[in-house]
């Protein structure tokens, strides 16, 4: 998923080298508000590939998850505070411009990294715990599944479904951003963004099990 940000050091400053059991696989939120659908917390759990169906459904479901309305709408706010894109202009007229341009970026990004490339590509992008080692080892591992993803027949691959799909998505994106904001070295920038902020989400999908023993053991 793009666009959310992760405290890598937050998270290795709490945990440590011991693991514990994995998670329920029906955990659908981080904190209750970041979607996790895409997530197998089990890493003991046999691979089983999911359909196609099942590919868009998760893509829609990530989509139109409230928590995804709420953080466009800070993303747009924050570019009409300081004007990017000036070309969308301001007023309640340039933030729509900005939240429709933003929305779409997401769901666009969703829907070829989730859906449509992995199935064409026959690949399984859902994020698969590692849940064991060193808080380190979990970080580089976390990080590098956007490079390294599930075939369908349960072997990894390069994730070329993450590359691709993000790629196309920035140079979609082309399409609706105004004139004198079209550039490749704009597209570069979102794509950039997208693979760096997909890793990072994943180091929150690692240790969100982790974190959530930990709160509720507090409580």
């Amino acid at each position: 998923m793009a666009k959310y940000v992760v405290a890598l050091a937050a998270a290795l400053c709490v945990f440590g080298q011991d693991s514990q059991p994995a998670a329920p696989a029906s955990d659908a939120h981080i904190l209750g508000i970041v979607p996790n659908r895409t997530t197998v917390n089990d890493p003991n759990q046999v691979f089983q590939p999911i359909s196609t169906r099942e590919k868009f459904k998760l893509a829609t479901l990530d989509t139109m998850d409230p928590f995804n309305f709420v953080i466009v709408g800070i993303y747009a706010g924050v570019e009409q505070w300081t004007n990017s894109y000036p070309g969308f202009g301001q007023g309640a007229t340039g933030y729509a411009k900005r939240y429709g341009a933003n929305f779409a970026d997401g769901a666009i990004a969703n829907y070829m990294t989730e859906a449509i490339m992995p199935t064409l590509l026959h690949q399984d992008t859902r994020y698969f715990r590692l849940g064991e080692g060193s808080a380190w080892k979990r970080v580089g591992y976390a990080m590098s599944r956007v490079l390294i993803t599930h075939r369908n027949d349960g072997s990894w691959t390069f994730n070329s479904s993450e590359f691709a799909g993000n790629a196309i998505a920035a140079g979609i994106s082309n399409a609706y951003y105004p004139a004198d904001s079209r550039s490749a070295a704009s597209a570069a920038e979102k794509f950039a963004l997208n693979v760096a902020s997909d890793a990072g989400f994943n180091v929150l999908k690692e240790f969100w099990p982790d974190m959530r023993r930990r709160i509720f053991a507090r409580e």
